[in-house]
């Protein structure tokens, strides 16, 4: 599936090693807060970040250090997951 990125503004938090932290996003105007994080990677864009709404969405983040921007990943978007039970 192809990536369709798209910029968005993103609160995050970054610890001494670079590592960040989502805290919410906006995207089409509204604010999403993030209820928490899952897998992550980090490749030659940047550092990806699947992060889970209040609601149960998946989206996937992508920091591009380079850019100093995030990105929001649209073929992400409403993928079902398993979560641990």
């Amino acid at each position: 599936m192809k990536k369709m990125m798209e910029p968005v503004e993103v609160t995050a938090r970054f610890d001494l090693q670079g590592k960040a932290y989502p805290l919410k996003f906006t995207w089409g105007g509204r604010p999403c807060a993030v209820a928490s994080t899952g897998r992550r990677w980090t490749d030659p864009e940047g550092q990806h970040i699947l992060v889970l709404s209040p609601d149960g969405r998946v989206f996937e983040l992508l920091f591009k250090p380079s850019e100093a921007r995030w990105y929001l990943n649209h073929a992400a978007q409403w993928r079902k997951i398993a979560l641990p039970t």
